[in-house]
């Protein structure tokens, strides 16, 4: 088994359009390496400076990241990773 990455929209000219990936590693960090050999330039889009950006939110199997261990939080095959941009806007 594999751990599946939901992509959002606007990252899947990265994936060919697909809306989820497989990838493998025992943590983000090594996932996000492993996506970017097989989808080259995602890294670049969730990562700076070796960590995630500021506005990419990660979940896994449905928990914040960012409460959890950021990049080094463990991942094992069965898991569900889910990428989302923030959203913000609006007028007052």
């Amino acid at each position: 088994m594999a751990i599946e990455v939901r992509i959002p929209t606007i990252l899947r000219t990265y994936t060919d359009g697909a809306k989820a990936v497989e990838g493998t590693g025992a943590n983000l960090g090594e996932l996000f390496t492993d996506l970017d050999a097989r989808h080259p330039g995602i890294a670049e889009r969730l990562l700076e400076a070796g960590e995630l950006r500021r506005f990419v939110n990660v979940y896994l199997n449905d928990e914040d990241v960012r409460f959890l261990d950021g990049i080094a939080t463990e991942v094992a095959d069965g898991d569900s990773i889910t990428i989302l941009p923030a959203v913000a806007g609006g007028s007052r």
